[in-house]
């Protein structure tokens, strides 16, 4: 691994426009299941229930959701930084990072210290919630303290609209504002860190592949294969945590 490091951090030092693609096995490492893995969401729910028409049409789907929604938000809410996520606000201090484009809900960018106008999240955040009718927007914080005083299904102060967490369903249309800014950082970047991601799921995982054909680096930590590895410059089949700190701790030396 002390080759893969040495190699990793080289094509770090050398780059000045760093664009970030994150995904599930960066939450892993800060205690968040994998959706997919055993265990995770998608062990004790049926993903089919939750897809976005179903939600918006039926009540009863809407208390199972928010009951599946309570359970992975609980444990976000309490969920820290792990090493990884300290090592990306490392690359915006030393200012070659262009932006993080996240796959994950959890909030963690932020709380690593990262500027919110450099996160894309373009699945969305599950600590906030909107009404689909007339756009209120709430603290999730706010919401979940109906949930645990009995509210079965939680609906808009204003005008009893359906809420919903600001996380992107299966069958919801992708906020095409945070995918035209993502896909515009891919063809400025001249380095894609990709951390802790399949590759597999679209149309998020098209955004390294365009820096890539952009004629970016690419270095893809992830404990399994991607897709994209054969086009990676570097490939790194460890914990995120433990490579991406190596590569950046003499970022400045």
């Amino acid at each position: 691994m002390d080759d893969l490091i040495r190699t990793g951090s080289q094509i770090i030092k050398e780059a000045r426009k760093i664009l970030v693609f994150s995904g599930a096995g960066m939450s892993t490492e800060s205690g968040i299941p994998d959706f997919r893995s055993p265990g995770g969401v998608w062990s004790k729910y049926n993903p089919s229930d939750f897809y976005f028409d179903k939600i918006i049409s039926s009540e009863k789907t809407r208390e199972k959701y928010w009951e599946m929604s309570t359970e992975f938000y609980d444990t976000m809410k309490y969920a820290a930084p792990n090493r990884a996520h300290l090592a990306i606000k490392t690359l915006e201090n030393s200012g070659k990072l262009l932006a993080i484009v996240t796959q994950n809900i959890d909030n963690l960018h932020q709380k690593a210290g990262n500027s919110p106008e450099k996160i894309i999240e373009i699945h969305g955040t599950a600590f906030s919630v909107s009404c689909l009718s007339c756009g209120k927007k709430y603290d999730r914080a706010d919401i979940q303290d109906r949930l645990n005083s009995g509210v079965k299904v939680p609906y808009c102060d204003d005008c009893s609209g359906i809420l919903k967490p600001d996380t992107i369903s299966f069958g919801q249309a992708m906020p095409q504002d945070k995918m035209a800014d993502a896909l515009r950082y891919a063809s400025e970047c001249d380095l894609c860190i990709v951390l802790g991601s399949s590759l597999v799921v679209y149309p998020a995982a098209s955004v390294p592949a365009q820096a890539v054909q952009n004629g970016a680096k690419l270095i893809i930590i992830n404990r399994d294969e991607t897709p994209l590895d054969a086009e990676a410059d570097l490939v790194c089949h460890e914990s995120v945590s433990d490579a991406l700190e190596q590569m950046v701790e003499n970022l400045n030396s």
